[in-house]
């Protein structure tokens, strides 16, 4: 059995074999050690297996005049499990947060509403076909007027008729409902 010093420099030399046998000597102590700082097996299992994977990639910032290969393995171990606990803490504020934010309470649909809507599509259902499907592109399906034309094939003028007459149709019915009310207005379109 190779001394740690020697197992140290062979590591230092980039023999793979002395990363195999560093882990198999010091591999229960770094993971002993990242298990009491973590407090869970899964997770000291990987700083162990991260720490193994660091000493390697920086085997060549050890220096036996400042220790031995075992602190120097638990120290990155320490760091390693550290690192993981702030993570941990991070992800867990990062969670309580998004927790904490009130979703939007689902308001109950006022009768108005219910009323208004029936309205809407009693009158849809009494327009004629062309009429009636170039309102339901335009305000369910929010498509502009040009696209409204390309779609059902009828010139652009014609698809604008529909809608005003549609909306005319829709308005009148509203009034003469009583459905209407000062801030409502069935004829308010975005510009297309």
């Amino acid at each position: 059995m190779i001394s740690d010093d020697e197992l140290a420099e062979r590591l230092r030399g980039g023999d793979e074999k002395a990363l195999r046998t560093a882990y198999e000597r010091h591999g229960s102590a770094v993971l002993y050690l990242a298990q009491r700082l973590l407090g869970n097996r899964a997770d000291a299992e990987d700083v162990t297996q991260l720490t193994f994977v660091a000493a390697w990639n920086g085997r060549d910032t050890f220096d036996p005049q400042r220790g031995t290969i075992l602190g120097w393995l638990l120290g990155i171990g320490r760091r390693k499990a550290i690192d993981r606990i702030r993570s941990t803490a991070r992800d867990d504020r990062v969670a309580e947060t998004v927790r904490a934010q009130v979703a939007p309470a689902e308001q109950p649909e006022l009768p108005e509403r219910v009323v208004d809507r029936l309205v809407v599509a009693d009158e849809l259902g009494r327009l004629p076909a062309e009429q009636r499907r170039t309102l339901e592109l335009a305000f369910f399906d929010d498509l502009t007027h040009p696209q409204i034309a390309a779609v059902t094939g009828l010139p652009l003028g014609t698809v604008k008729s529909h809608i005003r007459r549609g909306l005319a149709n829709l308005r009148q019915r509203w009034e003469v409902d009583g459905a209407a009310s000062g801030s409502r207005s069935a004829g308010s379109t975005r510009s297309r």
